[in-house]
């Protein structure tokens, strides 16, 4: 067994509270795209808790290395081999899903990149389909919390691009690609799960 996989100490503390919601909006067979892997241990947990589903990990070119050993140290019949998604890149390497889910990315990407991730999922996402997204989001340009602005200021610091997206600017994005935010879930650490649909 590999050891000294890479880790995130955020991913194991949410995994189980997005689970929990998770069930309920992946309730029956199908693929999912997920935007960003990371390390792995979302996919993993997921997966290896909701086998009737088929979970696509995906990742940057940087950082698509990130999740590989663990994703085979799992080797779960259900978790797809990781592909390479750079958001703003055409065309994606899948074509279709009926569900996608990221997390902590949106404050990550810059604003473009966002954009294009919503675009795009919002032309393959089908009419039962969710779109699943988790972070921290401001309200109306403001911090929802203390931990929230300091988490802002740490990213912008390390990059121009990067920040705490307003839960508005992501609201109007995603009508413009034909998407509703259709639930907003409160979760730990002052963080949402935002669930757009058709």
């Amino acid at each position: 067994m590999t050891t000294n996989l890479p880790f995130s100490q955020a991913c194991e503390n949410n995994k189980s509270p997005i689970l929990e919601k998770l069930r309920e909006i992946f309730d029956a067979p199908g693929n999912v795209l997920e935007v960003g892997t990371g390390t792995g241990q979302h996919a993993v947990h997921f997966a290896k808790s909701m086998p009737h589903l088929q979970w696509q990990p995906s990742d940057h070119p940087d950082a698509v290395d990130l999740c590989r050993a663990r994703l085979e140290q799992a080797a779960l019949p259900n978790i797809l081999p990781v592909v390479e998604l750079d958001v703003c890149t055409a065309p994606w390497p899948v074509e279709s899903f009926i569900w996608a889910f990221s997390a902590n990315t949106a404050h990550i990407m810059a604003w473009s990149e966002v954009e294009q991730m919503f675009r795009n999922i919002g032309e393959r996402l089908p009419n039962d389909g969710a779109f699943c997204l988790y972070g921290p989001f401001n309200n109306h340009g403001r911090y929802t919390s203390e931990s929230n602005r300091q988490f802002d200021q740490y990213l912008r610091a390390r990059a121009s691009h990067m920040g705490i997206r307003d839960l508005e600017d992501l609201i109007a994005l995603a009508e413009s690609v034909g998407l509703n935010l259709a639930e907003n879930h409160a979760m730990p650490a002052n963080n949402r799960l935002l669930v757009f649909r058709k």
